[in-house]
């Protein structure tokens, strides 16, 4: 069974912009290691890409790091250009993705629960 176009760009995207991110690539101070790319939604004709970015981060940290990555967009898109053989390269949108860290909190709460009152 074959996958799908958009499926293959997006996971494509995903491994680049997490590249960049770990290498230190882009230049932004609020963009750093701590920032994960959970998830990316490519239009079926390619011309936008969703990012979805998450982070064990304070939320202020992620929203100032997800606004670097808005106002790097242009280069990040311009070095995914370069790697990636496609013709034309989706326009990406970043989008804060609260998933990780409320599933980090909720197995802090979990724990919390379930350990003796003791220790």
């Amino acid at each position: 069974m074959a996958v799908p176009r958009e499926i293959r760009v997006a996971s494509l995207i995903q491994e680049k912009i997490g590249a960049l991110i770990i290498e230190r690539k882009i230049k932004d101070s609020r963009v750093d290691s701590f920032l994960s790319i959970t998830r990316i939604v490519v239009s079926r004709d390619l011309a936008f890409a969703d990012v979805f970015v998450s982070s064990y981060k304070t939320e202020s940290g992620l929203e100032k790091g997800v606004a670097g990555l808005q106002s790097a967009a242009g280069f990040i898109q311009a070095k995914l250009a370069e790697s990636m053989r496609i013709r034309k390269t989706p326009k990406l949108r970043f989008h804060i993705d609260k998933g990780l860290r409320e599933g980090f909190v909720l197995n802090q709460k979990i724990d919390e629960l379930c350990s003796p009152s003791g220790e």
